[in-house]
C-alpha cells in the first residue's frame, strides 16, 4: 500500500533524525480527516524535488510532526511539458488539470481562446483559477509527484505566442490538421508546448498565429476529443518518444 502524501513549504535542512511540523490546512486534512495515527508512516514532499519519508511522532488539532527517516531528492523531468489549456465550460478545467497533472505536465496554462465559452473576469476568475491550482496539488498528491505541477495565470493569445516561440517543440491539436503527431521528433531536454484549444476550436487567426511562431499543426487521429482530454492524450503520445516513459 501507498504512503499517503502531505505537501509542504520547504524540507531545508531535513535529514535522517531530524523532526519535520506540519502546520495548517494540511495538518487538519491529515489529522481530522485522514485520521492520521502516531507511528504512521507518511511522506512529506516540497513539490521541488525533495521528500522524507518518516513515522508520526506528535499530533495536534492542526498539526502534526514527523520523525524523518530517509530522505530524497530527484531532478526534475526532463523534456519539460507545457500545456496551454483552453478555458473549457463547467468543471471540465479541473478535470482536464487533474489528469494532465497525474501524467507529469510540469505547467498548465489556462488560455482565453477567442472561441472559449468560458470567460475569466474578477472574482470569478481568481475562484476558478484557485480550483485548478488546488486541483493540481491534490491530484499531484494522489500521483506521488515529487515535482509538483505549476498553474499559470491567465495567458492571453499573445502570451501564448511567446510561450511557442520560445520552446524546442510547440504543438497545436487541430481536426483540420494533415500533420500527425506521431510522426514528430520529440526533444530529450527543454521545454515541449502543447496547445489545446476550447469546444468551439480554434479559429484560423490563433492557428496562424501559433505556427507562425514555430509550432506544428497536429492531429490526434480520427476521432475528435473533448478539450479536457485532448490534452492528456496527446502528452501521452509524446512522451511516450521519450526517456521519461522508456
Amino acid at each position: 500500500m501507498s504512503l499517503p502524501v502531505h505537501l509542504v513549504p520547504s524540507l531545508a535542512g531535513a535529514r535522517v533524525g531530524s523532526s519535520v511540523e506540519v502546520t495548517g490546512d494540511e495538518a487538519h486534512h491529515a489529522v481530522a480527516v485522514r485520521r492520521l495515527r502516531l507511528g504512521e508512516s507518511v511522506v512529506l514532499t516540497d513539490g521541488a524535488g525533495t521528500s522524507v519519508t518518516g513515522a508520526v511522532a506528535s499530533t495536534g488539532k492542526r498539526v502534526f510532526a514527523l520523525t524523518v527517516a530517509s530522505v530524497s531528492s530527484v531532478p526534475a523531468p526532463e523534456p519539460v511539458v507545457v500545456v496551454v489549456q483552453a478555458l473549457p465550460k463547467g468543471d471540465r478545467g479541473e478535470l482536464a488539470v487533474e489528469v494532465l497533472t497525474e501524467i507529469g505536465v510540469a505547467e498548465v496554462v489556462p488560455w482565453g481562446a477567442s472561441r472559449s465559452v468560458a470567460v475569466w473576469k474578477g472574482e470569478r476568475a481568481t475562484k476558478a483559477l484557485a480550483r485548478w491550482r488546488t486541483t493540481a496539488r491534490e491530484a499531484a498528491k494522489q500521483a506521488r509527484r515529487s515535482w509538483f505541477p505549476v498553474v499559470a495565470d491567465l495567458a492571453s493569445t499573445a502570451d501564448v505566442v511567446a510561450l511557442v516561440a520560445a520552446a524546442e517543440l510547440a504543438v497545436v491539436l487541430h481536426e483540420e490538421a494533415s500533420v500527425p503527431l506521431s510522426s514528430l521528433e520529440v526533444p530529450s531536454s527543454g521545454r515541449v508546448v502543447v496547445v489545446v484549444g476550447p469546444e468551439g476550436g480554434l479559429s484560423d487567426e490563433e492557428v496562424a498565429a501559433f505556427v507562425a511562431a514555430g509550432a506544428t499543426s497536429v492531429r490526434l487521429g480520427a476521432e475528435v476529443l473533448r478539450t479536457s482530454t485532448a490534452g492528456v492524450a496527446a502528452v501521452a503520445a509524446l512522451l511516450a518518444r521519450t526517456p521519461r516513459w522508456r
